[in-house]
């Protein structure tokens, strides 16, 4: 599993400008199955994303990301292994 962090590197309004882009591919990425959650960083400096994909699928999708091409936001990715999980979340276990 994967954890994306995003952090800008641009002023908000460069971020505003590319925000509909960015929403855009990430539903689609949504769609194809890439991620299973996202939301904004607390306080408002950037993103996180959560994917099952494989790594060189993650890549492909991110690389397709208006924020990236634009160079609006680093982007790090940690790979983990869910060993435990909550009750109704058994389908984010690393098998």
């Amino acid at each position: 599993m994967f954890v994306v962090s995003l952090t800008y590197k641009v002023p908000d309004e460069t971020v505003d400008f590319h925000r509909a882009g960015h929403m855009a591919w990430l539903k689609d990425a949504f769609d194809a199955g890439v991620f299973l959650a996202s939301g904004r960083r607390v306080p408002a400096v950037g993103g996180v994303l959560l994917s099952k994909a494989d790594r060189a699928t993650l890549d492909a999708s991110l690389a397709k990301d208006p924020f990236y091409i634009n160079g609006v936001a680093e982007f790090e990715v940690i790979e983990f292994t869910a060993t435990s999980v909550a009750e109704g979340y058994e389908n984010l276990l690393d098998t």
